[in-house]
């Protein structure tokens, strides 16, 4: 689900031109007018504004995977180099990932262990640059240095609570000459921000080329957990917050109730509300010059992506016949999130992407090109209606 706000930027984007220029410039003064007051008038617009912006396009890979448990070895590996797309390449890599441990008590109850988060991101960034060595690394072995822009983890103090963390408030472009030395050797792709809240991860890769040429600032970190009771980390979302010269992004990685009975998707929509609700980022140092998005609404650029456990109100072979002619627009029509946003009951307002693919859930743990369910009677296997639960 994607969501663009233009108001926002609008608003910020005297102080953040003054805030550029200063860097750039650091001992000639730079002032706004109070003219620029009246921003959204269409006379600001036309006189001030647009002539001051250039166009910078930048290719986005946001994907999603529910791993169901599996540690990143193995065949995973294989399908982690496809998914990917490699072959072509995008700027920015935004991955979404669900149940990267087991859901049971102790994971879910007990304190956070980044392990598994951990070789994730190993795999991911070995993915991305297999050729080129891995000082990637340097993030991961060493988190809390404020030498180092890029971030892996951020523990979680507190499980039952949401959790938000300033990961760096110093923009990239303010680096030393012999920082930026350090970025034209090694790897292609660097991390610039990971998160992990019980099975919910995130993981954000970046070119290094884009941190030397953009302006890159305020990579924050949030966390919403609402599943048992209301507030255990097994459901909820992670989101990572950030600024491209000046425009903001949002990213959040969705893990939603699960169930096909009559209201299930009434308590995923309650969800989708109490992260929007409780989701909420830190102020860092340069908010005062620059004001940075505290919340996702906030955001120039939105896009929520996950396991959101919508189904389609369809018969289970009913829905396995049209998947089988793969009529995917005929099997839209039943698509329970399509039903919920026309009625008003979530996501009002955003854009989907399109979907020309099978339903992803659920297949079978024996087969991946098989769907649960598949099998005669008495084969002990749990029948599944298929469903695009996991959208981005």
């Amino acid at each position: 689900m994607y969501k663009e706000n233009h108001i926002s930027r609008i608003r910020r984007f005297p102080n953040w031109l003054k805030r550029k220029n200063k860097r750039a410039n650091p001992s000639q003064p730079f002032e706004v007018s109070e003219g620029n007051e009246k921003h959204e008038s269409d006379d600001w617009l036309d006189d001030v504004l647009f002539p001051c912006i250039s166009t910078n396009e930048l290719r986005l890979f946001v994907g999603t995977w529910n791993v169901a448990g599996k540690s990143p070895m193995g065949s995973l590996a294989v399908d982690l180099e496809e998914w990917l797309n490699l072959k072509d390449a995008a700027d920015i890599y935004v991955l979404g990932f669900q149940e990267i441990v087991p859901l049971n008590t102790r994971t879910v109850i007990g304190a956070e262990d980044p392990t598994e988060a951990t070789n994730w991101n190993l795999l991911i960034g070995k993915a991305l640059n297999d050729k080129y060595g891995c000082p990637w690394l340097t993030p991961m072995l060493n988190p809390i240095s404020s030498d180092n822009y890029l971030y892996v983890p951020v523990p979680d103090s507190e499980r039952r609570l949401s959790v938000s963390s300033n990961i760096a408030g110093t923009p990239m472009k303010e680096r030393s000459k012999t920082q930026h030395e350090r970025l034209k050797e090694g790897s292609k792709y660097k991390l610039m921000a990971s998160k992990k809240m019980v099975g919910v991860f995130t993981s954000v890769w970046m070119k290094k080329e884009l941190l030397r040429k953009y302006c890159i600032s305020n990579v924050k970190v949030s966390s919403v957990a609402c599943g048992i009771m209301g507030y255990l980390g097994n459901k909820g979302a992670v989101s990572v917050s950030m600024s491209i010269e000046g425009t903001s992004f949002c990213f959040i990685t969705a893990h939603l109730a699960s169930g096909e009975k009559k209201g299930d998707e009434g308590r995923r929509n309650h969800q989708v509300s109490e992260i929007f609700r409780r989701t909420s980022f830190p102020r860092s140092p340069d908010d005062d010059d620059n004001p940075h998005p505290l919340t996702i609404f906030g955001h120039d650029r939105i896009f929520w992506f996950g396991d959101l456990n919508y189904r389609l109100y369809l018969e289970d072979n009913f829905a396995r016949s049209l998947i089988k002619s793969k009529d995917w627009r005929a099997l839209q029509e039943f698509d329970q999130l399509r039903r919920e946003q026309e009625n008003g009951g979530v996501f009002q307002g955003w854009k989907e992407g399109n979907i020309e693919f099978a339903p992803t859930y659920k297949y079978s743990n024996s087969n991946s090109n098989r769907y649960s369910g598949g099998l005669p009677n008495g084969s002990g296997e749990k029948q599944r209606t298929p469903a695009w639960v996991k959208l981005a």
